[in-house]
This record gives C-alpha cells, sequence and structure tokens, in this order.
C-alpha cells in the first residue's frame, strides 16, 4: 500500500508559484486546476504510471471474459458463472471498474486515485491469485464440498476451463498493476490544498471497523446448505441434522489457506491505510478498490443462494453487503469531502 505523502511544505504545496507549478508538467489537459477543486495540482504522469494503467484495464478486460467461458469441469459437470443477464450484471461489476480506473490512468486523468486504486486491487489479488489455483489444481488432493457459481460440487474432480484461466491471467494483471503503482507513486506529483484533512480521523476508524467486520464477515460463507429437520420416527421429536457444507475462507487446506491469510491480512490493511493517502483524490481510489472488492464478494454469495434452491444466504453474506454499501460510502464522502473555507 502507498505510504503518505510528502510534506506539502517541502515540496512547494498547492499554494506554489505557478512557475513551479509548470516544472512539475503543470496542471494537465482534463485536471482540475489549482484555482479550484482543493486546489488539484497534477505533474506530469510518468510512464510506468500509465503502464500501470494499461495493465489493470487487461486486467478488467481478462476478468469480464472470464465470466462468461466455462469456469471448471467438477465431476464432469461444466460450471459457468453467468447463466443469465443479472449474473452476467453482477459479474462484470468489479471487471468493469478496473476498465474505468485503468483507462483513466493512462490516459493520465487524476494519476494518483487510479495508483491507489491499482495498489489496493493487486494486494487483494494476491491472496485471490492462491485461492484460483488451489481450485484449479490441488482442489483434488482433499476433496471438500464447494459452491461453484451456485452449484454446490464435491471437488473429487476437476478440469480447468477456459473462465478459470482468463480468472487467473486477470488476477495476474492485477497483481503486476499494484506492483506498477507502487513503484510510481513516489514519482507521481499529484498535490491538493489537504480539503479532506479534517475527515481523515473519522474515515480512518470507520474503514478499520469496516475491515474488521468484512474479513469475520469472508471469514464465513456467504450461502451455505442450511439444516435439515427431520422428525424421529420412534420418538417424534424433530432433529436437527447438520449438512456439509462449502468450507470457509480459512478453511481450505494448502495454498488456499495461505490465500485465505494474505486476503484478510490485506483488506485489514488497505481499509486501515486507505483513508491516509494523499491527496484527497488518493483516498477515494483506495477506498473505491475495498469498496469494490467487498460488493463484488457480496453480490457473489447472493447470486449463489438466489440461483441453487440447495443454499440460502447466510447472516454473513446479508453483513458483507450492507458493509459494501458502507465502504461506498465512505468513498462518496471522501470524494465529497470539503474544507470549509475561512471567514475573514
Amino acid at each position: 500500500m502507498p505510504a503518505r505523502d510528502r510534506d506539502p511544505s517541502r515540496t512547494g504545496g498547492p499554494d506554489r508559484p505557478a512557475s513551479a507549478a509548470r516544472r512539475s508538467g503543470g496542471p494537465r489537459s482534463g485536471a482540475t486546476s489549482p484555482a479550484t477543486q482543493d486546489d488539484l495540482v497534477v505533474g506530469s504522469v510518468p510512464v510506468l504510471a500509465r503502464v500501470c494503467g494499461v495493465l489493470l484495464l487487461l486486467a478488467g478486460l481478462a476478468g469480464a471474459a472470464a465470466a462468461f467461458p466455462t469456469y471448471l469441469a467438477v465431476g464432469g459437470v461444466a460450471v459457468s458463472p453467468v447463466q443469465g443477464p443479472v449474473d452476467a450484471v453482477l459479474s462484470l461489476v468489479a471487471p468493469v471498474a478496473s476498465v474505468a480506473v485503468g483507462a483513466g490512468l493512462a490516459l493520465g486523468r487524476v494519476p494518483r486515485l487510479g495508483l491507489a486504486y491499482a495498489a489496493v486491487t493487486g494486494a487483494l489479488a494476491v491472496g485471490r491469485l492462491l485461492i484460483e489455483l488451489h481450485r484449479g489444481q490441488g482442489s483434488t488432493t482433499r476433496p471438500a464440498v464447494e459452491v461453484l457459481a451456485g452449484d454446490l460440487v464435491l471437488t473429487s474432480s476437476v478440469e480447468i476451463g477456459v473462465g478459470w484461466v482468463f480468472g487467473v491471467v486477470a488476477l495476474g494483471l492485477a497483481v503486476l498493476a499494484g506492483l506498477a503503482a507502487f513503484a510510481a507513486w513516489g514519482r507521481t506529483v499529484m498535490e491538493d490544498g489537504g480539503a479532506l484533512d479534517p475527515l481523515r480521523p473519522v474515515l480512518a476508524g470507520a474503514a478499520v471497523l469496516l475491515g474488521v467486520g468484512a474479513v469475520l464477515s469472508l471469514a464465513l460463507p456467504a450461502a451455505d446448505v442450511p439444516d435439515q429437520v427431520v422428525t424421529d420416527p420412534l420418538t417424534g421429536l424433530e432433529v436437527v441434522v447438520d449438512q456439509e457444507g462449502p468450507q470457509a475462507l480459512l478453511e481450505r487446506p494448502g495454498l488456499a489457506l495461505l490465500g485465505g491469510l494474505l486476503l484478510a491480512g490485506a483488506l485489514l490493511l488497505a481499509a486501515a491505510v486507505a483513508p491516509s493517502l494523499r491527496p484527497r483524490l488518493a483516498a477515494v481510489g483506495g477506498l473505491l478498490a475495498v469498496a469494490v472488492f467487498l460488493l463484488d464478494s457480496a453480490l457473489t454469495g447472493l447470486r449463489d443462494a438466489w440461483s441453487s434452491p440447495d443454499l440460502e444466504w447466510t447472516v454473513p453474506g446479508a453483513a458483507l453487503l450492507v458493509l459494501a454499501l458502507g465502504a461506498l460510502g465512505l468513498t462518496l464522502l471522501a470524494w465529497r469531502g470539503r474544507r470549509a473555507p475561512a471567514r475573514g
């Protein structure tokens, strides 16, 4: 995760002369001028930042392509995430966001917003990549019940499909984009007048609580097999029989367990650091990445429960959706955050 920016007093700050702004590249075409919106100053965008945008754009396109072909063939049954128009819309939320932010960054628009988004997305993609590699390659070593695209399956035999390959490529590109974002952060000049500073403590506290709640919600399946109530024929008593359901995030073995731990740690770190990123639009980018990830995870659980008669939406799944909406609210608050003008 990118660290805090340099002290504006050492770099000249947003109030530095116009000649200094021109030396750093000045306000670019399409960027906000220093006289408006937080005195935003955008210098020349380094090539590495644009490369990061291209990688993020390609990751979004690969993620969109992964939603439609066969994902995995489990037990000879082909599994695909998209089985209707609603599934298509829900599956494209995260890819479309990556395409939009990546395209803006590649064009040099508000670069630190895109870099922050790419850094958080790349950090979260590391754990997800390990989980996907386990699903496609190692899940048969210890067969277990899993929920794949709304289907309750037993991973006794798994064959990878085109959708899985596109998904792994998308996550790999997201990781590369995150690494490029880290490398380009210090070389990218983008400053403002500190309009969000009075709200940062509130944002940071709320984001940390949100991150802890999200990790706790992700630790349990968002869609699970309901317990079965049966009547004992001898006594007539009703007995609750537990049924084997999908594995939780930290119940998977080997590479998937490592991926789950990395995912949980990256989510907590991103939620804690994103509100402190400078300028204000960088904090918006980091919070937006957290919100998109949570929204994608919540909608996936909701889609699985809606499309399968064997599954029901769980309390952690509903909580994840509420937390995703809360993350979107924090993003909007950071986007609209302004410092009240001083009265003479």
